[in-house]
């Protein structure tokens, strides 16, 4: 069964062929159709199909459209804007509706990226100003002392190594 159904779907491509021109068309394809029944009533439904499109006639034009046309094309272009900002705005917009699209498409992603960025890049730096703890800055004359205290220990710390191991502690005879 499932032999028959993919042969089937092979000879449908091949049916308008052996509709338009049956001496093109391959024997087994003809044998095929001769001996399955759905194909042969997709072939009558071709021929069908084919023998209404033969007897279909195309409406007549109407012997003014020509006339009509040229008077609205010079409508169009008497009406046409006489400034060059005008024309310039009108090429433009006609570009961008009747010009290809698949340029505007990757430009717009970009610039919505771009929008997204600044946008939440903002809204952060306008949310954290809050949180943003200003530092305290010391007087110039605390500076000054802490570096001067530091100094002084320093320069004990030098003095305690510099000693001698048996020499007497000056701290401890000034009693």
């Amino acid at each position: 069964m499932e032999t028959k159904k993919s042969t089937c779907t092979e000879m449908e491509e091949k049916l308008a062929d052996l509709l338009l021109d049956p001496s093109a068309v391959p024997e087994n394809v003809t044998t095929h159709v001769a001996g399955c029944e759905s194909c042969q009533r997709q072939l009558e439904e071709l021929r069908a199909t084919m023998a209404l499109l033969d007897t279909w006639e195309v409406p007549e034009p109407n012997p003014y459209f020509m006339t009509r046309f040229q008077a609205r094309l010079d409508e169009e272009r008497a009406a046409a804007p006489a400034g060059w900002a005008a024309r310039l705005v009108n090429r433009i917009r006609a570009r961008i509706l009747y010009g290809p699209q698949l340029h505007a498409r990757p430009l717009a992603a970009m610039a919505l990226t771009v929008l997204l960025l600044l946008g939440g890049g903002a809204y952060l730096g306008i949310t954290n100003w809050e949180d943003q703890a200003q530092p305290t800055r010391e007087a110039a004359v605390v500076s000054d002392l802490q570096t001067l205290d530091n100094n002084a220990q320093l320069l004990d710390q030098l003095e305690d190594i510099t000693q001698p191991a048996d020499a007497p502690d000056d701290d401890l005879n000034t009693n």
